[in-house]
């Protein structure tokens, strides 16, 4: 396909990324509107960043009154997994590919974006993401914006409603994971028993909670690399050798 056409397919695909944008999007600019920022302030935000997770977490940083320092590297920690995601689609796109599509390109690496773009086969055309990213993040943008209106429209009872939507969020994202990877669940399981011991413990409790997420991420993250190492094909040593069992049982199988 030409360059039209694998832009006209990346808007196709990225149609319901950018619904689903819209929906966090409008969660996120309420929470945003709590923290006493505004829609433009919001949609800036959101424009600039591009990261559902990164933003979530600069508006705990904000609440925390925590210092610009404390929010960068805040940030740098729960982005980098899009170092990773940009290195492995710079595999993938044509080595003639300039340098500006290049930028333009790891500008909306986004976790939704890199995974169609990632299940391309063969050659990717950066044109397909760039159709992606032209609906998608207008709806990521359009739906903060929308949402941190809405915080100064609705009652206090109905924003805090709608904030509900961002645990919603989070455990559409853990839960399937958890449930095919034992490994994913106990991570997230010792995230969340860390974060409580956290709130609670004597002098833990003082910390910041930017600098809460920044040790938890480390310590947890490293932890679970070490433990569980995961080859590059994705897949840990542990699952391989089970799926390599489960594959020698059915050859033994049908060889009787």
């Amino acid at each position: 396909m030409n360059n039209k056409k694998w832009y006209l397919q990346g808007i196709k695909d990225g149609t319901p990324i950018a619904l689903g944008y819209f929906a966090v999007g409008f969660t996120l600019g309420i929470a945003a509107k709590a923290m006493g920022m505004g829609p433009a302030q919001s949609g800036l935000m959101s424009f600039l960043m591009h990261a559902s997770a990164g933003e979530f977490a600069v508006l705990t940083v904000i609440a925390d009154n925590a210092g610009f320092i404390a929010m960068a590297f805040t940030m740098l920690i729960i982005n980098m997994r899009y170092f990773l995601m940009s290195c492995s689609l710079s595999q993938k796109i044509p080595s003639d590919t300039s340098l500006l599509k290049r930028l333009l390109l790891s500008y909306f690496v986004t976790d939704e974006i890199f995974g169609i773009s990632a299940s391309v086969k063969g050659e990717l055309n950066p044109y397909y993401p760039y159709g992606a990213a032209t609906v998608a993040s207008p709806g990521w943008v359009l739906g903060t914006i929308l949402g941190a209106a809405a915080g100064n429209i609705l009652p206090p009872s109905l924003s805090s409603a709608f904030s509900v939507a961002i645990y919603g969020m989070f455990l559409a994202v853990v839960i399937p994971a958890s449930k095919q990877d034992r490994t994913i669940a106990v991570v997230v399981t010792a995230s969340m028993a860390a974060s409580a011991a956290f709130s609670f413990l004597p002098y833990f409790k003082e910390i910041s909670a930017g600098t809460q997420i920044i040790i938890l991420t480390i310590v947890i993250a490293s932890a679970a690399a070490i433990i569980k190492p995961v080859k590059n094909d994705g897949i840990s040593r542990e699952t391989k050798k089970d799926a390599d069992k489960l594959s020698a049982a059915e050859e033994n199988e049908v060889s009787k």
